[in-house]
């Protein structure tokens, strides 16, 4: 029943995302609603962990540390200068230069994580143009989700493959075409019984067959460390 419940709270945040989303339609294609609502979900994701163990390290006793790149990459956490802070996207949110607070945001985080490099979109907000008002309205619908709430679920990739799922579902065969299932996904990752070796996917989109191989080593009580992936 509890888990039953979890599922109905994180489909009601995916539709209320979509749903969101959706008010932008007419200044974007909705095969474009995941790049803008997964810019905004990481950003709030990787301040949600920033926080969380800036938090740690101040209960600690490491004020002193709180500003260090290391002590946040040993624990696998992105450091976060102020700018790059939901808290401070959030506070500026009505401005009408958001968007270009937003791609700021992006671009510093890439900068103090090298391990980043290449990976997040240039300037991609600022070249939309959208309304400040409507991408004000979905950063205060992004605030009320906690990312980290339940560690378990991967908030990000969820919302992912739900808009995939959702635009393919909408568009016919041309959206279809690069989104798989994740039943399909779970059901190939089955048949594979992937304990051990290498796991190349050529297409991986969202990862969803790795996340899938690693669900179904750790429900059968397989060593993780005994796959590696590619994609």
């Amino acid at each position: 029943m509890a888990k039953e419940k979890i599922a109905k709270n994180q489909k009601s945040m995916e539709e209320t995302l979509w749903d969101s989303a959706n008010k932008l339609r007419g200044s974007v294609e909705s095969g474009e609603y995941k790049h803008i609502v997964l810019g905004l979900i990481f950003l709030k994701f990787v301040s949600d962990t920033f926080e969380e163990r800036r938090a740690k390290l101040i209960d600690e006793g490491k004020e002193a540390f709180v500003d260090m790149v290391e002590f946040y990459a040993m624990d696998n956490v992105f450091y976060l200068p102020e700018a790059s802070r939901w808290s401070y996207i959030k506070q500026h949110a009505k401005q009408d230069d958001i968007a270009l607070k937003i791609d700021t945001a992006l671009a510093t985080i890439e900068k103090n994580n090298p391990s980043l490099k290449g990976a997040l979109p240039e300037n991609y907000f600022s070249r939309l143009g959208l309304e400040s008002s409507k991408l004000s309205a979905l950063i205060d619908t992004i605030n009320n989700i906690n990312t980290i709430a339940d560690k378990k679920h991967d908030v990000v990739g969820r919302v992912y493959e739900y808009f995939l799922g959702h635009f393919a579902a909408t568009e016919g065969k041309k959206g279809g075409e690069f989104y798989t299932p994740s039943c399909i996904v779970n059901l190939i990752a089955t048949m594979l019984e992937p304990y051990k070796g290498k796991i190349y996917d050529p297409c991986c989109g969202s990862g969803g067959m790795f996340v899938q191989s690693i669900k179904f080593i750790e429900a059968h009580k397989g060593n993780k460390k005994d796959i590696s992936i590619y994609g």
